[in-house]
């Protein structure tokens, strides 16, 4: 990015420099945590939400999906504005911007008014996580420091999901499903306080980057188009005209996409990048990943709740178990290992434990308890996103040059979050099918609900193997002692 820390063009030898830097980190996880949350801490509060404002199950997922896909379509854009504008400014005006729609979603009287609200959650979201990591990138350059704090970082974007299904339980069933959206005004408050005290002041060059607005528009665009033919695939029937025109105008979008990208001036993503190998590995890897990953939250909290009827506070407390667990292994092990193995073992041993984890919960019967059925899957999970996160975000920046850094973490964040959104919708779907089927078969409801997820855990679990398999045969990373160039952002 254009808008470089004035503290990471200081030697980072000064104990001072050191403590600004870690300082100016800790500030922007916390402005990212609040995102972050936004995406999981819903899923608890879902059965709520759903019985105040009236959604039917399969319109549920857009109480979630309405913010992947806002949050990945435009986080390219808010790169690019990130250039123009300066890092500091999108940074503020995204955490303001999302600030303000949590108001809204808090007090959102019906299902529309709420999808929205998340939609507008999710712009200023894409604000925030797309300059927060390009300035983080951009602070140390050390390798033992750059792991640590992308260890920091990685707890945030992965472990930040269990600690929203903990939070999002505690204040469902302490106050209502209102309070998950409201609880953001305080923090994002705080964040704006602190992030202008902290924060190094921008340093842009007018005039060097212009906004390709038609390219944010048409990947958004297809994108919306796609999840939401997938969503409705089964009400509709997938061969139905509808499913296809919505599946079929996905894919024009895209290809219109593609071409544009290919002439633009200015384009939001120059295709020169898909040149990178490592970049281009770990894009799938981070597709595949998020795919299982954010269904598992989603599903794990439906099988608790709906299952094994738990109250939202009980499904909350539940999940502390993968939050300690996935703290420990981020912020104290992560980093020990790719320094010590390099970047693909921790990151393929990652993902393995992971994909076990959803295949435990595959077969998870309709009388689990806690112990036996539950504890071990939130275990495994907690490791394997703690380990597997830091690795993947070194290998897609370790073959990129120092002046095109925000531009692939923009890119690497677009692919996690849709891989979040369009995992989700093909796994509900997936769910939703069976439950249909064995419910004709006439299997009591709370049997089919939970055929549904075992299915639905099992197609999670191969998303999270395959991951596994194609970051270990196809990634080629740099040895750390060599990635100080591209990533330090001077």
């Amino acid at each position: 990015m254009t808008a470089t820390p004035e503290i990471a063009a200081s030697e980072p030898t000064t104990d001072t420099s050191r403590r600004a830097r870690w300082l100016a980190l800790y500030v922007l996880c916390l402005g990212d945590l609040m995102i972050v949350l936004d995406q999981s801490i819903v899923n608890v509060a879902l059965p709520s939400i759903r019985d105040d404002l009236g959604f039917s199950q399969s319109s549920l997922a857009w109480v979630v999906n309405a913010y992947l896909l806002t949050f990945g379509g435009f986080l390219l854009l808010s790169g690019r504005l990130g250039d123009l504008l300066g890092n500091k400014r999108v940074f503020l005006g995204g955490t303001a911007f999302f600030t303000v729609a949590s108001v809204a979603c808090g007090l959102a009287p019906s299902a529309p008014w709420l999808v929205v609200g998340r939609a507008v959650q999710g712009l200023g979201g894409a604000a925030v996580s797309a300059v927060a990591l390009a300035l983080i990138i951009g602070l140390f350059t050390e390798p033992a420091e750059r792991a640590k704090a992308m260890g920091v970082f990685g707890f945030v974007m992965s472990g930040g999901g269990a600690v929203g299904v903990l939070l999002g339980g505690v204040l469902t069933g302490l106050f209502s499903w209102e309070w998950i959206f409201l609880v953001n005004v305080p923090i994002g408050v705080a964040v704006l306080f602190a992030a202008r005290a902290v924060l190094p002041r921008d340093d842009v060059e007018p005039g060097s980057v212009k906004l390709d607005v038609p390219g944010a528009v048409l990947v958004t665009g297809a994108l919306m188009l796609a999840v939401y033919g997938i969503v409705g695939g089964n009400d509709a029937g997938w061969i139905t005209g509808r499913t296809l025109g919505l599946l079929g105008a996905s894919a024009v979008l895209f290809t219109v996409f593609v071409v544009w990208e290919s002439r633009a001036a200015a384009p939001l993503v120059p295709l020169r990048v898909f040149r990178l190998r490592n970049l281009v590995v770990s894009q799938i890897v981070g597709i595949l990943w998020a795919a299982a990953m954010f269904a598992w939250f989603f599903l794990a909290a439906l099988y608790l709740q709906d299952v094994l009827s738990y109250e939202p506070l009980e499904v909350g407390l539940a999940f502390i178990p993968t939050s300690l667990v996935m703290m420990f292994c981020s912020l104290q092990l992560s980093d020990r290992l790719v320094m010590r193995f390099g970047i693909r073992p921790p990151l393929v041993a990652g993902l393995t434990l992971a994909g076990l984890s959803l295949a435990l919960f595959a077969l998870a019967p309709v009388d689990g308890d806690f112990v036996r059925h539950v504890l071990p899957s939130m275990i495994l999970l907690g490791i394997g996103a703690g380990i597997a996160f830091n690795p993947v975000l070194l290998a897609a920046m370790g073959d990129v040059e120092p002046h095109e850094s925000g531009l692939a973490s923009g890119v690497v964040n677009t692919a996690f979050m849709m891989g979040g959104a369009l995992g989700l919708a093909v796994l509900v779907a997936v769910s939703d099918s069976r439950r249909a089927t064995l419910l004709a078969d006439g299997t009591d409801t709370v049997a089919a609900l939970n055929g549904g997820l075992n299915i639905a855990f099992a197609v999670g679990a191969v998303a999270a193997l395959s991951a596994a398999a194609i970051g270990g045969l196809f990634l080629r990373p740099k040895p750390m002692d060599m990635m100080e160039g591209p990533v330090a952002a001077h």
